[in-house]
């Protein structure tokens, strides 16, 4: 089976700095796989928030994980200070991706790369939503002027 392969794009709407701690390493002393995904929902919601959402008011709907991928591209540790790009891509009617990169802030390293997909979804009604527009507009403009 092939190995994920993840394209990044160019450009990025939003960077965000976020320190590792001990409580994110594995027994093998470096960032453990799960807590990668825990960095980046930090990350996640940092997004929102710069956008003047909270995952659970976009425009009056949540949104929910669909998927996620990730390629690691090498160890990180604790005390180092991760800078995390992220942006939103591949539209569709009721979600787009969230593309983003992990990388160590004060030399570069690339870490990890990834993207999560997501969908929106009314709370209210228990069900997937449509997308807003005023949010892919919103996402458009940033990523335009970052």
């Amino acid at each position: 089976m092939p190995r994920i392969r993840i394209e990044l794009p160019g450009q990025f709407a939003f960077v965000t700095d976020i320190a590792l701690y001990v409580g994110h390493m594995n027994y093998g002393g470096h960032l453990d796989n799960a807590l990668l995904l825990s960095v980046v929902s930090e990350a996640r919601a940092r997004f929102f928030r710069s956008l003047g959402y909270s995952e659970l008011d976009v425009e009056g709907l949540g949104i929910i994980i669909a998927d996620a991928a990730l390629q690691y591209r090498s160890e990180a540790f604790a005390g180092e200070v991760m800078q995390v790009r992220m942006t939103a891509a591949d539209f569709t009617s009721k979600g787009c991706d969230l593309l983003w990169c992990m990388n160590e802030k004060s030399t570069g390293r690339e870490v990890a790369r990834g993207k999560t997909g997501i969908v929106f979804f009314d709370y209210r009604l228990r069900q997937v939503a449509e997308l807003p527009e005023a949010f892919r507009l919103r996402v458009a403009t940033t990523a335009s002027t970052a």
